[in-house]
């Protein structure tokens, strides 16, 4: 079994090398093979927030495409649930892939998960409206969309495990921004395709047409993505595993993960929930609000949410190495209490209008995220052990992200309706901030250690050798 026993029975001055590897020793990463994983990855993940960016931003032109005509608010509120729908298949996904993935691998289950991802969101531009087909229209939208979902339920437990796993121990924080620089890429991607398409097409083409091409285009780069993870090797970290490590069945592998680990379940569930609240609330939900709640154009919000996430694109890595310098918690405690602190001034802010103080509260909040983005897949990875890692993050990553996450529109939308508030996303946003100022508390530091289960792994053969002096002395 791939355990600490075992790594202390192994010789500690034994080097294995990627692909390769042996049973005992420390890892030195193959740079190149580590990389190419990053960007696999990292693709699969900005496909993911491709998708569902494009639905967040387009939520409103789909709303009259899909559902009947009527009251503009029903038909909103009815395009975020069908948004918040695949979310609730999530965790049936994470219960199939997560496990899967640890029982056969992690290359062969992001392959799947991206080629199934593609066709969810491929379908869904060739669905007629609801004009031309009626409630078939609506139907078929939320098919595609569990499809969408399901297969998302294994994308983020992999992905970060597959970089994770790959990434010497002192650099894990900055390879693993790539991921959340993936997410950064997709939701600019979706932002600023629809932008485009607005401001070509104009409201009218959008609604007839426009809004197909951004889906359509999920068929050519799902099949980039397939091609980029199939040419992947395994990660080190499941090479190393002993056979009698790996369970023959999702039930025996779900009851272990729930049996075992079911404390860290619970700050895992705490951790993603509070961020994800955050996530969508900031470059999912913002948008809506300005348009719909504010008066903005559909192009207005999109632009300044497009400029602040460049932005924050430029520093994501730059947040990566800060956590692998100073610790993953003192990164993630000081995005929870940016949103903590500074949600209500910041819709106080974006309240007074203007594009001035718009971008100025949306940078504020966006700063906030960046250091849960860029730190939070190398920290939770880090929270189980090899041979649980793909499903016990998959199911605690889901579940909270189909409760809380994917449902963040939706709600922020009828609490809106229901009390008349425009300051409700900031006491959503901090309520969930509070939670992860908890979890946050309670986990413990992971930067600069070796994956639970794992021996060291290292960037060089020279740090291989100085860990190997260190060990003997």
């Amino acid at each position: 079994m791939a355990s600490h026993e075992h790594d202390e029975e192994a010789d500690p001055g034994a080097v294995e090398r990627h692909p390769e590897p042996h049973r005992s020793g420390i890892t030195v990463t193959d740079e190149r093979a580590a990389r190419r994983a990053v960007r696999a990855a990292a693709l699969g993940n900005a496909m993911e927030w491709f998708d569902f960016g494009l639905y967040s931003y387009l939520a409103v032109t789909l709303g009259h495409v899909f559902f009947p005509s009527g009251n503009s608010t029903v038909q909103l509120l009815s395009s975020f649930a069908t948004f918040a729908v695949a979310f609730l298949v999530r965790p049936v996904g994470g219960t199939v892939f997560g496990p899967m993935g640890d029982r056969i691998g992690r290359k062969k289950v992001l392959a799947l998960t991206m080629i199934m991802m593609a066709i969810g969101t491929f379908a869904i531009g060739l669905i007629p409206s609801y004009a031309a087909i009626g409630f078939w229209a609506p139907a078929l939208l939320i098919l595609f969309r569990l499809v969408q979902g399901f297969s998302t339920g294994g994308e983020y437990g992999g992905a970060s495990t597959f970089i994770a796993e790959y990434a010497p121990d002192k650099r894990r924080g900055y390879y693993g921004s790539f991921l959340e620089f993936g997410t950064l890429s997709g939701y600019i991607g979706a932002a600023g395709l629809v932008t485009a398409l607005h401001a070509w097409a104009g409201a009218d083409a959008m609604e007839a047409w426009g809004w197909r091409v951004p889906f359509l285009i999920a068929g050519p780069l799902g099949l980039i993505g397939l091609y980029l993870r199939l040419r992947l090797d395994e990660t080190p970290a499941f090479q190393r595993l002993a056979p009698e490590a790996v369970t023959t069945t999702v039930k025996a592998d779900l009851g272990r993960i729930f049996r075992q680990y079911w404390r860290t379940l619970i700050l895992c569930v705490a951790l993603v929930g509070a961020y994800n609240v955050t996530d969508y609330m900031l470059l999912s939900y913002m948008p809506t609000y300005l348009s719909d709640e504010l008066g903005y154009s559909d192009t207005h919000g999109l632009l300044i949410l497009l400029g602040v996430m460049a932005f924050l694109l430029l520093i994501i890595n730059r947040i990566g190495i800060l956590s692998d310098r100073f610790g993953r918690k003192p990164l993630l405690m000081t995005g929870m209490l940016g949103f903590l602190l500074l949600s209500l001034p910041t819709f106080l802010l974006i309240g007074q209008g203007g594009v001035p103080a718009i971008t100025a509260g949306v940078l504020m909040l966006g700063l906030s995220l960046v250091c849960l983005l860029g730190t939070m897949s190398a920290a939770l990875p880090a929270l189980f052990p090899t041979e649980v890692r793909y499903g016990a993050l998959s199911a605690g990553y889901n579940l909270s992200v189909s409760l809380f996450g994917g449902t963040t529109p939706l709600v922020i939308t009828a609490l809106i309706s229901a009390t008349g508030s425009n300051l409700t996303p900031a006491y959503y946003a901090m309520a969930a901030a509070l939670v992860g100022v908890v979890a946050v508390a309670r986990i413990r530091e992971t930067a600069q250690l070796p994956l639970p289960g794992s021996p060291p792994s290292v960037a060089t053969e020279a740090e291989a050798a100085q860990l190997r002096s260190d060990f003997r002395t």
